[in-house]
């Protein structure tokens, strides 16, 4: 990110952003509510286009492209970015096509071809043992923690560079959470993953990099041990130590 900017009318709502997030390492972003850690996240993947009167100036470049260019596809971003939200968003239809939605909006219909693309992502997030029975039962009957696995299967089903996570774990039981938390750390092999999380205890576990936000702007930004340990910035510290929040 160079000097992102976003507005919802004449409110800036992200002042100014720079930001590096680094392939196959998880990413947390944290901060005080209302300080734009979700605005920010949805900037990757272009959600905030769907939002009356926001306009976005500067450029979020991934593999050196802009992908706020007129030119630059926003369907194949969606392919390339994976999102899973804050609380599980499984469709009332089957485990089965619940992950293979997204192949589907690609052009991805024959049964044969859809087969091992659901068993690689069910497989990836450490459900198929489980389901691979059920995969034709509708997805509303498994557990939360199960469902927001099956969500973050359907986000890595058309193999993404990058998975967004906003808030994933916030309706979830701590052994849940901590599952969640394992599975990123298998994911992150394969995927670069940026997860916003309002739980300092989260971010310090789950997480290789972290940005701190206040008010609309990166205040910190660095490996998460050494913001944590030895923040550079007063109000990081003020952050992190339950100060300021």
């Amino acid at each position: 990110m160079d000097n992102l900017r976003l507005y919802y009318g004449a409110f800036m709502a992200l002042k100014g952003v720079s930001a590096d997030f680094r392939e196959n390492a998880i990413t947390a972003i944290i901060g005080p509510s209302g300080c734009g850690k979700s605005t920010l996240l949805r900037c990757i993947n272009r959600m905030n286009d769907r939002v009356p009167h926001a306009r976005v100036e500067g450029r979020v470049l991934i593999e050196g492209r802009d992908i706020y260019s007129p030119d630059y596809d926003v369907i194949e971003l969606r392919r390339r970015v994976g999102m899973v939200f804050q609380r599980p968003a499984v469709f009332p239809i089957s485990v089965f096509d619940n992950v293979a939605v997204a192949p589907r909006v690609h052009g991805v219909t024959a049964a044969a071809d859809l087969e091992p693309i659901v068993h690689r992502a069910l497989s990836e997030v450490n459900l198929w043992d489980d389901l691979k029975d059920e995969l034709r039962s509708p997805a509303l009957r498994l557990s939360m923690g199960q469902q927001q696995q099956l969500c973050i299967a359907r986000a890595i089903a058309t193999r993404p560079d990058i998975v967004l996570l906003d808030e994933p774990c916030s309706a979830l039981d701590p052994y849940t959470t901590l599952r969640i938390e394992d599975l990123l750390a298998q994911l992150a092999d394969e995927y670069t993953i940026v997860i916003v999380t309002h739980n300092m205890q989260q971010a310090a576990r789950a997480s290789d990099h972290t940005i701190f936000m206040l008010s609309g702007e990166v205040i910190e930004s660095g490996p998460t041990r050494s913001l944590f340990m030895n923040p550079r910035d007063r109000r990081t510290n003020d952050y992190v130590t339950g100060r300021l929040g």
